[in-house]
């Protein structure tokens, strides 16, 4: 009777232990259909990696956030994000996931079709045909209907004016290309948790005739130039590995390395995504706000600046090319800031355990700690040139607001 009680207790005890009306623990379910569809927006919304980050950003959370109300519907466990509808328990929840995610990118991408057509047929080939089956279909495209829904007229790819204006200060087009700002849009866009784009937006920037304005300048002039640098091969390495990180990869590696089931893997792309977009849309509401000048617009006229502590120079280059919108926030440490706090809020450490790989032939990178994380973001893109310290820091710090606050709302477990 003891080692009975003693089993039932360990049993209670297993961190993904709901089992459905089919006598189907969640367990068993893997979550290698939540990864598989990950890769898949990437590949339909990016395939010639044309797309910015930003943007590519938004899809990976209408994707996850209906892929994991198509699961939990079905699993329970945790609180569906902005839905209340169940699916039967009998429902499979692998025909959900895939259903959800096909539906919605192939309604918003039609010309993938084929290539939609057939990730889908692999993904239900691997699910036994029947009711179980038929139910997990229905219940996953009602799924992605109530997230297109919910998105609908959120203001995505919307005219947004910015003019550039040469006053000190005041970004304008960068070199090479000379873009105009045309993801400005994004800073406008209706937020997925938060309550408005400039819910978390911070104060300005430090003025250009400051002091700290002016330590920042210096260090970029001496370490994020692309010749007679100060910066050493290492920082080189790691400006260069953050100009371009996979996260959603080192997300995938993280479930399949935890063995995280289908419940807890969806949960984690839904809440890492919708998390890091609403941080984008808060970095770019702040760059609409103050609009502040890149540092190579600011090396090479800092004759204009007013501060007595900067010199100009004229031929100045940064190591990376500049992106096409302003310097505060930086949108790589705000996105950054929100991952990390909601890695750390989801498994309740600061051990994020996070292998990150990064396009080119940078090699992965491991992350013990999300601090060290952080860290590297905010030294990469001082050492890449294409950002001041001040507005890196500012934006770990904003993106950690973020998170905080939405997963004190969002994600959570049922009754919790």
């Amino acid at each position: 009777m003891a080692a009975a009680a003693g089993l039932a207790a360990l049993v209670s005890a297993l961190p993904h232990a709901s089992a459905g009306a089919a006598g189907k623990d969640a367990a068993t379910a893997s979550g290698a259909v939540i990864t598989e569809w990950v890769d898949t927006v990437t590949a339909t919304v990016n395939p010639h990696d044309e797309v910015a980050a930003s943007e590519e950003l938004l899809w990976h959370a209408f994707v996850s956030a209906a892929m994991y109300n198509a699961v939990v519907g079905i699993e329970g466990r945790y609180e569906p994000y902005r839905w209340r509808q169940r699916a039967p328990r009998t429902a499979s929840p692998e025909a959900a996931a895939a259903a959800a995610a096909h539906r919605l990118l192939r309604a918003s991408f039609p010309s993938a079709g084929p290539a939609l057509k057939r990730r889908y047929a692999a993904s239900l080939a691997k699910v036994p045909d029947g009711r179980a089956e038929d139910e997990g279909v229905a219940f996953g495209e009602r799924a992605a209907d109530h997230i297109m829904a919910l998105r609908a007229g959120d203001g995505r790819g919307a005219r947004v004016p910015f003019p550039a204006v040469p006053v000190p200060g005041r970004w304008r087009p960068t070199p090479p290309r000379h873009e105009p700002f045309t993801t400005a849009w994004l800073g406008l866009l209706r937020p997925l948790l938060l309550d408005s784009p400039d819910q978390f937006r911070p104060g300005p920037p430090p003025r250009t005739t400051s002091a700290r304005y002016a330590e920042d300048f210096a260090e970029l002039l001496a370490y994020g130039g692309r010749t007679g640098s100060r910066r050493t091969p290492a920082q080189t390495r790691t400006a260069v590995f953050f100009a371009k990180p996979d996260i959603q990869k080192a997300l995938g590696d993280y479930a399949r390395r935890h063995r995280l089931d289908i419940v807890d893997t969806a949960r984690l792309f839904a809440a890492a995504n919708t998390t890091q977009a609403d941080a984008a849309i808060t970095a770019w509401n702040a760059k609409l706000r103050y609009g502040t000048w890149r540092p190579v617009t600011a090396i090479r006229e800092a004759g204009h600046d007013g501060n007595p502590a900067t010199r100009p120079d004229p031929r100045w280059k940064p190591l990376l090319t500049t992106p096409a919108h302003p310097d505060y926030l930086s949108g790589h440490t705000t996105v950054g800031g929100a991952l990390t706090r909601t890695l750390t809020e989801l498994f309740g450490t600061s051990r994020i355990d996070l292998r990150v790989p990064s396009a080119g032939r940078s090699p992965t990178r491991y992350y013990r700690y999300a601090h060290e994380y952080n860290r590297d973001v905010v030294d990469s893109r001082v050492w890449g040139g294409i950002h001041t310290r001040f507005a890196d820091t500012a934006g770990t710090a904003v993106g950690t607001r973020v998170s905080a606050w939405a997963l004190h709302r969002y994600f959570g477990p049922v009754g919790g």
